[in-house]
């Protein structure tokens, strides 16, 4: 009998089969699951060349599937200034002027994680505040969503927006009563002009937008790009995450993952879409397809195309069917409007693209589904597993039409207000008390029979899997009244791994621990059916395999 290269014995390993949902042992040949089942059942496939792990009792899943992630952006970010723990004016202060000794020779002082309140509710403007903190070098700190940033006068002066100006629809530079820019720049065209005050990197959003780099970048370039995907692969991996879905992305950065492939290099299975931006013609949707058609394989592939609906709520520009509860007569402008949302969807539907929508506002999520529904109504109906990105408030007569259209709720546990230390404002005043019952409402979605999956929206909020679970099994309800929106162990377990899987039409070969699907694997360091929710992330992984490689392996992984 053929030997296996990899026998994992003594384990809780948690299938996601329906049909075997629990076993003891599983042997890997080459990049496929040979065997699953009891102790006994692999004594004929260990040879002496097979590596026979002890699991010690600990949980086996299949490998993590990050549905919704920024690779590039991710990995470079880590470069700098991270906020997310800083909670006064003065420790910013402290870390930024830190942060700008460290970094004498950059043109743009980037931060990044910061919450709403951090600059709010101190009488001053922001730019007044981080002029405080850093006054003779441009400075931008960014929101823990990346949907606002904030800049200092150096900032504002060096890229022309000191009197603000029009950044064009869902963007803002915000101006006070005074005709001055108070600092607060919303979306991605009033921070774009500050971010092109960088002198170093600068490809931090690399494909962020769906642009290709303005000029060709040098090998030099080049070689620092894949260093950074390397780095944010090797990052994932150790998360025990064998496949992500980016949320953004070009032609040259599959270019560069598909060099890193062909190298052997990647070490996490990777799709990218195409992203139409409002600016964009429906034209330009023939490069989607040609993306699709070039990068098609089980490591690499296109075939998917990202659209921003709304921004956010926390800022204002999150698109609501009625006003904000803090902004009367305000509801948000869409960056799609519905009926040139209709003419994409139609168009996207019939090329046999997946759509993927960041829709946040109830308006937003509402504008998709009708897309969604208009493309079924001119194409017909199939398999298409589009998806809403996000979904944090939802009005209740669209909550039956995810099943009914088959659209993914794809959902993000650590952006729900109060989890894990985020602040409950100012999401909870913006979405009001009528709406906030149809907020993050992952149980009612679920129990209409939708397709859902979880994932983590890096490098937005951390990415590592285990805390994610751990955040949707220990979330409360976030005000009084509002219905206690959590979901079962093994439900949130199955949007991180095979629910994954299927909204990246993997599940076929992804997803699940059985005989003949593709070796991807984690290995935790305990049970987690055993183990406190709130002690969920002290799991580890010690051991991750993707495509039957060991692609991270703890110092004291598991016995051998």
């Amino acid at each position: 009998m053929t030997q296996a290269d990899i026998v994992i014995r003594n384990a809780q390993i948690l299938t996601m089969d329906e049909r075997a949902p629990t076993a003891q042992s599983l042997a890997l040949l080459g990049n496929k699951i040979a065997a699953v089942g009891r102790h006994e059942d692999m004594a004929d496939l260990i040879g002496p060349k097979t590596r026979v792990i002890d699991a010690d009792g600990a949980t086996v899943l299949p490998g993590f599937v990050e549905s919704h992630l920024h690779l590039f952006s991710g990995a470079y970010g880590r470069r700098f200034l991270q906020m997310s723990e800083i909670a006064d004016l003065e420790a910013a202060k402290t870390a930024l002027r830190q942060f700008a000794a460290d970094n004498p020779d950059e043109g743009l002082l980037v931060a990044q994680g910061t919450t709403y309140e951090l600059l709010a509710g101190h009488g001053k403007d922001p730019r007044q505040l981080i002029d405080e903190m850093v006054r003779d070098r441009p400075v931008l700190v960014l929101s823990f969503d990346f949907h606002t940033g904030w800049a200092n006068s150096a900032a504002l002066e060096q890229a022309e927006l000191s009197r603000g100006r029009d950044v064009g629809a869902g963007s803002e530079v915000v101006v006070g009563p005074d005709g001055m820019a108070t600092g607060e720049l919303r979306e991605k065209n009033a921070i774009g002009p500050v971010r092109a005050l960088r002198t170093s990197g600068g490809r931090e959003m690399l494909g962020n937008y769906g642009l290709e780099p303005e000029t060709p970048p040098t090998p030099e370039e080049r070689a620092q790009d894949i260093a950074v995907l390397k780095e944010g692969l090797a990052f994932c991996a150790a998360q025990g995450i064998t496949s992500i879905h980016n949320m953004d992305g070009n032609r040259y950065l599959l270019e560069l993952l598909k060099e890193i492939e062909d190298a052997g290099e990647l070490t996490v299975r990777v799709e990218v879409p195409f992203h139409l931006t409002r600016e964009k013609p429906l034209s330009s949707l023939d490069e989607a397809s040609r993306l699709a058609a070039d990068f098609n394989s089980d490591k690499l592939k296109s075939g998917r195309v990202k659209i921003f609906c709304d921004g956010v709520l926390e800022s204002g520009t999150g698109v609501l069917v009625d006003e904000y509860a803090n902004q009367p007569g305000h509801r948000g402008e869409p960056i799609f409007e519905a009926a040139h949302f209709n003419k994409a969807a139609i168009d996207i539907d019939a090329r046999g693209l997946q759509i993927s929508v960041h829709a946040i506002g109830d308006g937003a999520v509402r504008i998709v589904l009708d897309g969604v529904q208009a493309a079924q109504e001119a194409n017909g109906k199939r398999d298409a597993r589009h998806r809403i990105e996000h979904l944090e408030v939802v009005h209740p007569e669209d909550l039956p039409r995810f099943r009914e259209l088959g659209v993914i709720a794809s959902m993000q546990p650590l952006h729900v207000p109060g989890v894990m230390g985020l602040p409950l404002e100012p999401a909870v005043s913006v979405i009001g008390e009528a709406r906030l019952p149809f907020a993050y409402a992952w149980r009612d979605v679920i129990e209409t029979g939708a397709d859902y999956a979880f994932s983590s929206d890096w490098p937005v909020v951390r990415v590592e899997p285990l805390v994610g679970i751990s955040a949707a099994l220990t979330r409360e309800p976030f005000h009084p009244g509002v219905p206690d929106q959590r979901v079962p162990l093994m439900q949130v377990l199955e949007g991180f791994t095979w629910r994954g899987a299927f909204a990246g039409h993997m599940d076929d070969r992804t997803g699940r621990i059985c005989t003949g699907m593709l070796a991807d694997l984690v290995i935790l360091g305990g049970d987690i059916a055993a183990t406190d929710p709130k002690e969920i992330p002290g799991l580890g992984p010690v051991m991750t395999i993707c495509d039957g490689q060991i692609t991270f392996e703890a110092t004291q992984g598991p016995g051998a």
